[in-house]
């Protein structure tokens, strides 16, 4: 019988933890609009959008804010749907938050033009597989967007990147502590290609961005 694997790396963020991530994050607001503008800017009207693992929500909502678009998020905290589902009647949009697992997700095959994974996929227990249901979910010629951080991100680099960031000075010491801890979790190239090559992706495009990959996969 195979051995069943973790939904997530460490302590899942649940309760406060999760409270206290959503309130800390909520002041990027201005990059998840960045974020979701040069997204939508891909997207047409009436395409459908998948977000795994968002979190609080704000990119999907920002997304939603864009209009004629279809939004889903799936994630593993009951917390963060919550926050999510808050912050989507709060903004006036229309947004679907799901509580599933990234490699066993609540969706049917073929439905998504856009899967995007912010940030998360570092914390998954089943990183193949959730690449799998990716590609499962995404329609022919659609298209999946990771992004996250790289394991070879120097500690210089980590400072450089926090300090662009709109946050007092112990938020800031609390955040590069935090990178500096869910490195130990993160991929290289050759992992992201490894991962890949085992999935119907096959192939995928990988570019280094700040501290960050950002991976581009097309079925």
């Amino acid at each position: 019988m195979p051995k069943k694997t973790q939904a997530v790396k460490g302590r899942n963020m649940e309760g406060a933890v999760a409270r206290w991530y959503a309130k800390n994050t909520a002041s990027h607001r201005d990059g998840f609009r960045k974020e979701a503008a040069a997204l939508a800017a891909r997207l047409k009207p009436g395409d459908t959008v998948l977000e795994v693992a968002p979190g609080p929500g704000y990119l999907a909502v920002e997304l939603a804010r864009h209009g004629g678009l279809r939004i889903v998020g799936v994630d593993y905290s009951f917390t963060f749907v919550e926050i999510a589902r808050e912050e989507a009647r709060r903004a006036g949009v229309w947004a679907d938050f799901r509580q599933g697992d990234a490699a066993h997700l609540p969706c049917n095959d073929n439905v998504f033009d856009l899967v995007v994974c912010r940030a998360a996929f570092k914390n998954f227990g089943d990183p193949v597989g959730a690449i799998r249901e990716m590609h499962r979910v995404l329609k022919p010629g659609g298209t999946a967007l990771i992004e996250d951080m790289r394991k070879d991100a120097t500690a210089k680099e980590i400072a450089r990147e926090v300090s662009g960031m709109t946050m007092g000075r112990f938020s800031a010491w609390i955040t590069r502590r935090i990178l500096r801890g869910l490195r130990k979790r993160a991929y290289t190239h050759a992992d992201f290609e490894r991962m890949i090559a085992e999935t119907p992706f096959h192939t995928g495009d990988i570019r280094t961005d700040g501290i960050g990959f950002a991976v581009l996969l097309r079925k």
